[in-house]
């Protein structure tokens, strides 16, 4: 088991990562002292996979508990199923000390959290994150979000949870396109911050791929170390440090949303996203083309879509600037100088920006 601190002062959490850890959850929620009755929001296959042994470990460590199931899409995070949710829990919460339980990927935990940041205006929550993507990224860090229909994550709040665990062994009820998914983030930490990591990725790739649990455990404890530090130092993306986490995601942000939230899961759309950046890049003079490439490989390597289908350049671009980063019209966008050297860039001339996605068209 490790535990990695995300340093927020009297905020201060840990994330806590291993391999056959569930039944330690309820000792360590315990400790938090956050509350004795449990709203679990998840998904059904969660629910009917892993809920009775949740429910097991945490009625043995006297906690009651309400599951709150939620469609395992995008859908979920509408203003509409918000509302539902909070609905729900309201009911739930008739003289009880509440506490939220994210338990399920990235969509689960962006509104999970964002329930938990508006109801009672704040009530505290933990993440209990079973994919990869959950657990190398969404789940830390504390950006909550809901999506209206001109964009994804366009309504939210920073909202810290109180701890964040990540079970290793929830992660072989993956399929093979979540894995993918996940993958799509761990690439971006290594493109961005940990030449490393970029080179343990393209040399254990089948370790990776097959889940053998010490790979798992490695690139968790490499991509939550960064987002624990960068969260850390820059908790609402005030001093520019945390905008290069998002690199890729701009391009795969419009990319979602052009497609109407089909087709693409999140991790798809910005590992496309990643190879629009990195063309972008290497038409400012930034790489070479040879770089372009290699990024290009790695993605592919991990069976993600290096090719755009379903969403006309017109559309992509309608969304791009629907974007919550830019200001007014100036688009901001996280480019690379090489591996391990992100730069923010303002105000690329919208032709650069339609060749970069000419390059995954």
């Amino acid at each position: 088991m490790r535990k990695i601190k995300v340093d927020l002062g009297k905020r201060s959490y840990d994330i806590v990562i291993g391999k056959s850890i569930l039944d330690k959850l309820a000792a360590y929620l315990r400790k938090l002292n956050i509350g004795e009755d449990a709203y679990i929001i998840t998904n059904t296959f969660l629910k009917d996979k892993y809920g009775a042994g949740l429910l097991k470990v945490l009625e043995a460590g006297g906690f009651s508990c309400r599951f709150k199931v939620v469609p395992d899409s995008e859908k979920s995070k509408s203003l509409e199923n918000a509302g539902r949710v909070i609905k729900d829990l309201a009911q739930f919460d008739q003289r009880r000390k509440v506490f939220i339980i994210a338990f399920g990927g990235g969509v689960v935990g962006d509104l999970a959290g964002f329930v938990a940041s508006v109801y009672k205006r704040g009530i505290p929550y933990v993440q209990v994150p079973t994919t990869l993507l959950a657990q190398v990224d969404s789940a830390i860090g504390g950006k909550t979000a809901i999506d209206l229909d001109l964009g994804k994550n366009l309504v939210g709040a920073f909202y810290q949870p109180r701890m964040v665990f990540s079970e290793i062994d929830f992660l072989k009820s993956l399929d093979r396109r979540q894995v993918a998914s996940g993958m799509a983030e761990v690439i971006k930490y290594a493109i961005i911050k940990d030449s490393d990591l970029f080179c343990y990725l393209e040399n254990k790739h089948e370790n990776i791929s097959s889940l053998k649990p010490a790979a798992l455990e490695r690139i968790i404890g490499v991509c939550s170390g960064i987002k624990a530090v960068i969260a850390g130092r820059d908790e609402k993306e005030t001093l520019g440090l945390r905008t290069i986490l998002n690199f890729g995601h701009t391009f795969g942000h419009a990319i979602e949303s052009a497609c109407g939230y089909k087709g693409y899961n999140h991790g798809e759309a910005v590992g496309l996203g990643m190879i629009a950046a990195s063309d972008l890049s290497y038409r400012l003079g930034f790489i070479d083309k040879k770089l372009v490439l290699r990024i290009e490989n790695l993605i592919k390597l991990y069976r993600l879509p290096v090719k755009l289908k379903g969403a006309s350049m017109q559309r992509i671009i309608n969304s791009f600037y629907h974007d919550k980063k830019f200001v007014g019209k100036q688009n901001r966008l996280v480019l690379v100088r090489g591996i391990a050297k992100p730069v923010v860039v303002r105000g690329i001339a919208l032709d650069l920006i339609k060749e970069a996605i000419g390059r995954i068209a």
